[in-house]
């Protein structure tokens, strides 16, 4: 099982990677919104799966630590 999600976490990153490089290209807006909002599904699927797979517990104060600290690092 656990597996399995991983090849489906991987295959969302793939699209996720290919949708951001197509983002890059010249789009007509219908293209591009499009590929955002694909993007935006692809991203949801990780979130969800990722979830599903990785499902732990934080307390509470240590789950808004790791999470404010998570945001930045991305920024």
């Amino acid at each position: 099982m656990i597996d399995e999600n991983l090849a489906r976490l991987r295959a969302h990153r793939n699209n996720v990677h290919r949708y951001r490089r197509l983002l890059a290209t010249r789009l007509s807006d219908l293209e591009r919104a499009y590929i955002e909002r694909r993007l935006g599904e692809e991203q949801a699927s990780i979130d969800a799966l990722s979830q599903e797979t990785f499902s732990f517990s934080l307390p509470a104060g240590r789950r808004e630590a790791a999470e404010t600290d998570q945001e930045s690092r991305h920024v």
